[in-house]
């Protein structure tokens, strides 16, 4: 069953984004993003995270489900076939799964539906909207490189949360608002102040 957080009646509609959590290691990059959009009122989230992904949640970030929740505007189980995002007909901008697992991307660039979480993402393909997916595995064996690649045909973006040192971070924290920061960035969210773009030396 979907849970609704109550938002404020706006005269402007809201972009809506559906944010997806697996159980890959890297939670921080789901967090961080609602955290970032849950501060921008013309934008809605939509969060969906797997069973592995709570786990990992508890483990990597000492998190609880509600405290997750509360950063979305709506939440959905991982089961609910029901869900307003299973539809092409619900507008979205796209999707974003992060972090993702090489389950749930093999998933993906296969068309199999198994979840929530895969068949949002493959009802964004269809549609034509945009999907990025954040894969956390290393090294990587060539099922995930052709996997990749599959995505990459149907018109998702593969961006593996790959830290830029050339901007002198100085926290691990600023290390993931480049990634969470160049990310939105591609669906035009407001993410200024998240990281310094690169203008040559």
């Amino acid at each position: 069953m979907s849970q609704l957080a109550g938002n404020a009646d706006s005269a402007m509609p809201k972009k809506r984004l559906v944010i997806a959590m697996t159980g890959a290691t890297g939670a921080v990059y789901g967090v961080r993003m609602l955290q970032v959009l849950q501060a921008q009122a013309q934008w809605e989230t939509h969060l969906v995270i797997s069973s592995a992904g709570l786990v990992n949640l508890k483990y990597e970030m000492d998190m609880q489900r509600a405290q997750l929740y509360a950063l979305a505007d709506v939440t959905y189980g991982i089961n609910d076939i029901a869900a307003a995002i299973a539809s092409g007909s619900f507008k979205t901008e796209g999707v974003i799964i992060a972090p993702c697992s090489m389950k749930t991307l093999a998933a993906v660039a296969h068309g199999f539906g198994d979840n929530l979480i895969s068949r949002a993402a493959d009802v964004a393909l269809k549609e034509r909207r945009k999907v990025v997916i954040m894969p956390r595995e290393t090294p990587l064996n060539l099922a995930h490189i052709r996997n990749m690649a599959s995505v990459t045909e149907m018109g998702g973006i593969i961006f593996p949360p790959m830290p830029a040192f050339y901007s002198k971070s100085d926290s691990v924290a600023a290390l993931v608002d480049e990634g969470v920061g160049r990310v939105l960035d591609m669906f035009g969210v407001d993410v200024a102040g998240l990281f310094k773009p690169w203008n040559g030396l």
